[in-house]
C-alpha cells in the first residue's frame, strides 16, 4: 500500500484503513529513534563548541558581571551540559517536529509532504524567531534593569547555574510565545474558535498577553513591553490566519443540516 514516502516520510493511511497497535508502536519507535540519534549527533558536535556557546549566552551581560560563580565541583560540568542540550534542541527542532508530525499525521488523515514541510517550517521559524528576539532585545534590557535596580546597595555576584537557567528559560518562553498564531490557526481549523470570536476577544487577549509578559523571567516594565508588542502583532496575524483557513464548528454544521432536513420535511 505504500504507507511511507520513505524512511523519514509521512505515512499515508486510507480512510478505511486502521493501523494495529503493533504498527503504531513500530512507527513510534522509528520516530523516536531518528529523533534521539539526531539530537545525540547535534549534542556531540555542539559539545566541542561549548565554550563558544557559553560566550554567546554571556554576551548580553555587562563585562563586570561575566565572572560567574560556581558553588560546587559539579556545577560547571552540569551547566555546560544544560547549555549544550538547549542548543542541540534548538538546532534539531525542525527534524524533531518533522518526526512528531510524521507520526501524528497517519492517525488524523492523509497529508502531502509539501503541506507537512510548510507546517514544520512555519512552527520552527516562529520558535527560532522568538528565541532570537528574546536574545537580542529582551534579555539585554531585562539584565540591565535587574542588575542596575539595586544601585550601590548590593554587591552583585551571579551564580553560573542561575544565570544560564534564567537566560535559557527566558529564550524558551519567547519561542513558545511566538507560536501564538499557530495555536490560533489550529483552533480555527478544528472549528473550536472562529476569527470573529478572536476579534471580539481582543481586550481579553491583551490582558492575557500582559499577564504572560509579567510572569516571564525578567518582570521589568521595559522587557514586559518588548514581549507584549510582538505578541499583539502575532495575535493579529493569528486572526488573519483563522479568517483565511478556519472552518465552521462541527456542531454548527450539524445544526444547519438538521434545520435543512426539518425544513425539507
Amino acid at each position: 500500500m505504500g504507507r511511507l514516502f520513505g524512511r523519514i516520510g509521512v505515512g499515508r493511511v486510507d480512510p478505511d484503513d486502521k493501523l494495529s497497535v503493533v504498527e503504531h508502536l513500530t512507527e513510534l519507535r522509528k520516530r523516536l529513534f531518528i529523533a534521539v540519534i539526531t539530537l545525540a549527533v547535534a549534542f556531540a558536535v555542539l559539545y566541542v563548541f561549548n565554550e563558544w556557546l557559553l560566550d554567546v549566552l554571556l554576551e548580553p551581560l555587562s563585562p563586570e558581571y561575566r565572572s560567574l560563580l560556581a558553588l560546587s565541583p559539579t556545577e560547571p560540568f552540569l551547566v555546560i551540559l544544560k547549555v549544550v542540550f538547549g542548543a542541540s534542541v534548538l538546532v534539531t527542532l525542525p527534524v524533531l517536529l518533522y518526526q512528531l508530525y510524521a507520526y501524528v499525521v497517519p492517525a488524523i488523515g492523509d497529508q502531502t509532504r509539501r503541506k507537512m514541510l510548510a507546517v514544520v517550517s512555519g512552527v520552527s521559524a516562529l520558535f527560532i524567531g522568538g528565541v532570537f528576539f528574546v536574545y537580542f532585545l529582551v534579555l539585554p534590557v531585562a539584565l540591565q534593569w535587574l542588575l542596575g535596580f539595586a544601585g550601590n546597595d548590593f554587591e552583585v555576584a551571579l551564580r553560573a547555574n542561575e544565570y544560564f537557567s534564567f537566560a535559557l528559560t527566558l529564550m524558551l518562553a519567547g519561542g513558545l510565545v511566538f507560536e501564538v498564531p499557530i495555536a490560533m490557526l489550529v483552533l480555527a481549523r478544528l472549528g473550536l474558535v472562529t476569527a470573529s470570536q478572536f476579534r471580539r476577544g481582543w481586550r481579553i487577549a491583551i490582558v492575557v498577553i500582559a499577564a504572560i509578559a509579567a510572569v516571564l523571567p525578567g518582570g521589568d516594565p521595559a522587557s514586559m513591553l518588548l514581549l507584549m508588542v510582538p505578541q499583539i502583532i502575532l495575535y493579529a496575524v493569528g486572526i488573519w490566519l483563522a479568517s483565511v483557513f478556519g472552518r465552521p464548528a462541527p456542531w454548527a454544521s450539524q445544526t444547519t443540516s438538521a434545520e435543512v432536513t426539518e425544513t425539507s420535511a
